[in-house]
């Protein structure tokens, strides 16, 4: 019996390995279907909006499509912009943030304190640090190169969503099934639609806060902000380093920290207040699992993986905890909130 077992795990595990291989070989068609699927998640509510409003299946798709491409050529523009600016600048930003280092280094000498500048600029490249976030909309952009067929996918993923769950009904028949399969559509659309529109605020408070600050090319860091707000706890971290050094080398110390609390409270009321509010605990991911996620979809799809981690782990995690087989899974990903209450 436990020979059996064994021999049932391990096929269990080759089948795993093998469908990783299948989705890295095949990352270039998932991606931009990856994207196409979170997008017409996040647009659903807008068409389902007009379809109530009495309007043909047609004319809703086409006004939601409309919209949603006059936003992003907007934002594309104003990105564009600032993405070649900054990549024109980027040595004059690197070059006066060794001179800051080099200053700190000379001010903490004065009173006998020895700061290891070399090792660590060395240890971390600045200049890599500064175009992370610029790399990352890069990428996002060269997947929209083939715009036009995401746009497609999106467009026929929102006219088939009206009858999808329809089709699998009587395909199936177990109205059991259908009720799973109900419940984790509804809780994945109520938190992509959610965390885009948390994510969307956040971008705008970080926005308006370094216009106010005069930090440079803050349109630019807001939407890094609002990118990486997808990914809890260590995403808002990450977003905040190069707007941080550029406030250092462009204003100075003060105006530098100023930004760093901007972020770190946007992060708590955001992150640890108003999101749980919202959203529930439940779909809570705990702190290593976040990580792993981010190491695991980033390796599997790239720079795009990594900001569809959360998503897709969230996915995952609901997947599971809609049954009873598997609901030790959803626990073992969960931050274990929903534990400590039953223990109370």
């Amino acid at each position: 019996m436990k020979e059996s077992q064994i021999g049932y795990y391990f096929v269990i595990m080759a089948s795993i390995v093998v469908v990783l291989a299948g989705v890295k070989s095949a990352s270039a068609i998932l991606v931009p279907f990856l994207l196409s699927l979170f997008i017409a998640i996040i647009l659903s509510p807008s068409y389902y909006f007009f379809q109530r409003r009495n309007l043909p299946d047609g004319l809703s798709l086409l006004l939601v499509i409309s919209i949603f491409l006059i936003f992003i050529g907007l934002v594309g523009q104003l990105i564009g912009t600032s993405v070649n600016d900054f990549s024109g600048n980027i040595g004059m930003y690197t070059q006066k943030l060794s001179s800051y280092y080099e200053s700190l280094r000379l001010y903490s000498y004065k009173y006998g304190i020895v700061l290891p500048v070399d090792e660590l600029s060395n240890l971390i490249d600045s200049k890599r640090i500064m175009t992370f976030g610029t790399s990352v909309l890069q990428s996002i952009g060269s997947l929209f190169t083939n715009g036009f067929v995401i746009i497609l996918t999106v467009a026929f993923m929102l006219l088939e969503s009206t009858h999808f769950m329809d089709k699998i009904d009587f395909a199936d028949g177990d109205k059991e099934t259908m009720v799973h399969i109900r419940e984790i559509s509804s809780k994945i659309k109520h938190y992509m639609v959610l965390k885009a529109f948390i994510s969307l605020l956040t971008g705008f408070i970080i926005w308006i806060s370094l216009v106010f600050i005069g930090t440079d090319y803050a349109f630019l860091w807001a939407v890094i902000a609002f990118l990486f707000n997808f990914i809890p706890n260590i995403g808002s971290i990450i977003a905040a380093v190069p707007a941080v050094l550029i406030t250092l080398v462009q204003l100075g110390s003060i105006s530098a920290f100023l930004v760093a609390m901007v972020y770190t409270l946007v992060n708590i009321i955001m992150g640890s207040i108003v999101e749980p509010k919202v959203m529930g605990k439940g779909l809570g991911l705990s702190t290593l699992i976040v990580f792993l996620s981010l190491l695991f979809w980033g390796w599997l799809l790239g720079i795009v993986g990594m900001l569809l981690s959360i998503p897709l782990t969230i996915m995952a995690k609901i997947a599971f905890d809609a049954n009873d087989n598997t609901k030790w899974i959803a626990v073992f990903l969960g931050s274990g909130e929903s534990l400590k209450r039953k223990k109370i």
